[in-house]
């Protein structure tokens, strides 16, 4: 008996073996394929030749336009010296240091990191910029260059970053730092790199809207109840946000006057705290909209409910029309974002859609998806704001239909009127970046807010 117990033993640790050290050798193997590999790394320049002499040179589309090149032993991020270009008193000046990076595979993603330090820009997003610009073994470029987004400050230093996929046929990348139309600037770029690195994971989100709108009752109360009821829905579905209707305590009790300072709450309040409640059983998000009680200010306002039943944020409506002002409504005065445990999203709240101004807010400021509360609109203006933003969006409505679309008005998912209450939804991966392209253009969602003017100023509105 002992001695089988002792073979028992030694047939189990083989087992062991076998299944789990063999396969983790296995592992072993192509681990190597999954690590970090840098291409280029620098952060010491010591003089414009030796610069040069690296394989860094300076370029501008005509001699005439050429901003001033240098290298700067100060300022400096870490090792010695730094990348400059001045404006060279030119309001025209455009041109950028360039350094061609071998060894590109395509299909394969990269991380670029590098970080600069302005002195007198007004408009660094769209006077200072970083490029990657992909080429062929003849030095072709094989697609569009791609922008490099601004990321966080670090001192005075602000670092651009991103990953992005190597498109067909690269076998290189060119490196492009950029001064353009800044005649009294100076710009120093330091600590630059390239890197090979892993397939970035999916971010998938299930986002959701619904279908619904309350008639006959008799309080806010059975109202938000009602809505609870979709959302609840949502929640069975699995769905990591959903979106309810405007004016979610008011609708079907009082349509003809869009403000009821005895329905308005607080926030937090009953409202909130009941959204809260399936928030937390379901475990996710629920954005909602409702008149909002602030001292003697009544506003209309949407309402961010986290994964554990809290207010994570809120939006009081901007644009509001004449008629809810004439019933008393107070206009909110900024456009706020949220960081969720997926990504970051806005808030509108329906005459919001008429104008261009709050999607650009939201998405300048990196909402990827914005959500929006809306008794009624314009679809074709729906998807125009998804379009000219590259954003996903979600709206709930009364008086138009309940829809989901994804960056160039692509419609994604209806909760049909005639099917009330109902839930709608779509599964969308945010670091799918193929949804921004266009044949000819590129990546839009980085190349719209580059290229851009919010310098230039609207006569009698800004």
């Amino acid at each position: 008996m002992r001695s089988f117990s002792v073979i028992s033993l030694c047939r189990l640790g083989l087992l062991i073996y076998l299944t789990t050290l063999l396969p983790f050798q296995a592992r072993a193997q192509v681990a190597p394929e999954t690590r970090e590999r840098i291409l280029f790394e620098e952060e010491s320049f010591l003089t414009i030749d030796s610069a040069v002499a690296s394989g860094w040179s300076c370029w501008s589309p005509r001699e005439e336009i050429s901003p001033d090149f240098f290298v700067a032993e100060q300022p400096s991020l870490k090792g010695a010296g730094s990348l400059g270009i001045r404006g060279a008193s030119k309001s025209v000046a455009n041109g950028c240091w360039r350094f061609l990076v071998k060894g590109i595979e395509e299909g394969s993603f990269y991380r670029f990191e590098s970080f600069y330090f302005a002195r007198r820009v007004p408009n660094p997003r769209h006077q200072v910029m970083a490029m990657l610009d992909w080429r062929d073994t003849e030095d072709n470029r094989v697609d569009r260059p791609e922008y490099i987004p601004d990321q966080e400050m670090k001192g005075q230093w602000r670092k651009v970053g991103g990953i992005f996929q190597a498109p067909k046929g690269a076998t290189s990348a060119r490196i492009e730092l950029y001064l353009r139309f800044c005649p009294q600037g100076t710009v120093w770029w330091d600590k630059i790199s390239l890197t090979q690195v892993p397939d970035p994971t999916k971010r998938m989100v299930r986002l959701a809207t619904v279908s619904c709108r309350p008639r006959g009752n008799s309080s806010s109360e059975e109202n938000v109840e009602e809505f609870c009821r979709v959302a609840k829905q949502a929640g069975e579905k699995e769905c990591d946000i959903v979106v309810l209707g405007e004016a979610m305590t008011l609708i079907g009790r009082w349509d003809k006057n869009h403000c009821d300072p005895d329905v308005a709450q607080p926030i937090p309040g009953p409202a909130t705290d009941r959204l809260g409640e399936v928030a937390k059983k379901y475990n996710m998000y629920i954005v909602a909209c409702l008149d909002e009680r602030d001292g003697p200010g009544v506003y209309c306002t949407a309402v961010l409910i986290d994964r554990r039943g809290k207010v994570a944020g809120k939006y009081r409506k901007v644009t509001i029309p004449r008629e809810e002002l004439a019933s008393g409504v107070t206009p909110g005065n900024d456009f706020p974002v949220f960081d969720t445990d997926f990504g970051r999203i806005g808030m509108m709240v329906c005459f919001d859609l008429q104008y261009t101004r709050p999607a650009q807010a939201l998405a300048y400021q990196g909402a990827e998806i914005i959500l929006a509360p809306i008794w009624g609109g314009n679809e074709i203006l729906a998807q125009a704001r998804t379009i000219e933003n590259q954003v996903y969006m979600a709206i709930c409505g009364y008086d138009m239909r309940s829809v989901i679309y994804a960056p160039w008005g692509k419609l994604l998912a209806v909760a049909e009127t005639e099917n009330r209450p109902c839930v709608a939804y779509a599964d969308i991966d945010l670091n799918d970046r193929k949804v921004y392209r266009e044949k000819f253009l590129g990546d839009m969602r980085l190349r719209f807010f580059r290229e851009m003017r919010p310098d230039i100023k609207i006569p009698g509105i800004d």
